[in-house]
């Protein structure tokens, strides 16, 4: 007879509420800090808003591009997940509670705030991207547990900007300890997870590394996954600036804009996941990508804020079929004992995506304009798309990740 405790606890539906919710933690307290940043960055005692404020962004996304992989592949060579994750979830709160409490009793330099922020990063990326590997572990079809990932990420960024306004209107400072206590209390979510990584080897952590060059493939969707990224960067950024300027609007309407897209971002991700188990990659990456860029170039070229308002939903239904394929295709390519490494490289393209996208977009529209902008971001999705059918067409990707019921 079955244990009723260990059917639950091993339950891939309860394992993929369970590592969702961790994954809709971290972009919740991610996000808190974004609207207040400049207030924020002032009270830990920079003495400028935008540079400093620009840096203090930066130091957690080096801090992700450098320590995602490592992460990823001492998870593979123990055959654990869970340890490390719970690690990096602690590790994490630690550090925003750290910046959140010190400035009250040390005088902290802008340089030390950085340094903090840099450990908070690279213990937060942990938690966040082991436990996206942790639903490419589970049963029940790859692209079912991706938009499970997908639908927690649109959900921690949608609830974490208007939230984060709050929080800053009422304290500079709370943003950070609101993230800290909530990274901190998914630690004890994970004692009720499963941990299915396949058993690890003695293979050093260079070795695991040096293993992702033999899946070239993975290419594919580590680059579709960097212009995705980037374009979330663009809107963050440019869209911003670009719907108060050309359509006179406040804060307070360019959040519900952007809250436009982040609602069916969030919400259709996980039907758009099953739907790709069933119709296979190809359809929702390539098209949805190429029509995803459209979408974009049509909210930059409409007269009036409602048509801009109607292709923000627009936007957001085909990032939302695109990006769970997307995650679930690493899945359906990565060496079982690999998933780790091929996540984090994943991840990896994303942070350098979404860096790009504020770079990128900034100095375009800086430059030439925000319809020069809008044009070379969806662009770009359109490019992607048109330049890897071909490879798509010649690319085997295995079945068992797709049309597998629970």
């Amino acid at each position: 007879m079955v244990d009723p405790l260990e059917a639950t606890v091993t339950s891939p539906r309860r394992d993929r509420i369970a590592l969702a919710t961790v994954i809709f933690v971290v972009l919740l307290a991610q996000v808190l800090l974004y609207p207040g940043i400049a207030g924020l960055v002032a009270a830990l005692g920079a003495s400028t808003d935008l540079d400093a404020s620009m840096w203090f962004l930066v130091a957690e996304f080096s801090a992700f591009v450098v320590c995602a992989s490592l992460w990823g592949a001492a998870s593979d060579r123990a055959g654990r997940r869970t340890p490390f994750i719970a690690v990096g979830a602690a590790g994490g709160a630690a550090g925003y509670l750290v910046l959140a409490g010190l400035p009250a009793v040390v005088d902290l330099t802008f340089a030390h705030v950085l340094l903090i922020r840099v450990l908070q990063g690279a213990m937060t990326i942990a938690a966040f991207s082991l436990s996206m590997t942790m639903l490419m572990d589970l049963p029940g079809g790859h692209g079912k547990n991706m938009g499970a990932a997908g639908i927690a990420i649109g959900g921690g960024t949608a609830t974490g900007a208007p939230l984060g306004g709050q929080l800053a209107a009422f304290d500079p400072l709370a943003p950070l300890w609101a993230a800290g206590f909530l990274l901190l209390s998914v630690v004890p979510l994970l004692g009720f997870v499963s941990d299915r990584a396949p058993a690890g080897g003695r293979r050093s952590i260079r070795e695991v590394l040096a293993g992702l060059s033999r899946t070239p493939t993975l290419g594919l969707p580590f680059a579709f996954g960097f212009v995705d990224r980037l374009t979330a960067g663009f809107f963050a950024l440019v869209g911003t600036f670009y719907f108060q300027e050309a359509f006179g609007i406040g804060p307070a309407q360019t959040g519900i804009v952007l809250g436009l897209f982040f609602a069916p971002f969030a919400l259709l991700q996980y039907p758009f996941g099953i739907l790709s188990d069933r119709i296979g990659r190809t359809l929702p990456i390539v098209v949805g990508s190429a029509c995803y860029g459209g979408a974009i170039l049509l909210v930059g070229l409409v007269p009036t804020l409602a048509l801009a308002q109607a292709g923000m939903v627009l936007v957001g239904i085909l990032g939302a079929l695109v990006s769970p394929a997307t995650m679930a295709l690493v899945t359906d390519l990565a060496e079982q004992r690999e998933r780790g490494a091929s996540m984090a490289g994943f991840n990896i393209a994303g942070s350098l995506g979404f860096l790009t996208g504020f770079l990128l977009g900034g100095t375009v529209a800086d430059t030439y304009g925000y319809l020069a902008a809008f044009v070379v971001v969806g662009g770009l999705e359109v490019l992607i798309a048109a330049v890897c059918l071909p490879l798509f067409l010649r690319v085997e990707i295995p079945v068992e990740g797709t049309f597998r019921p629970e």
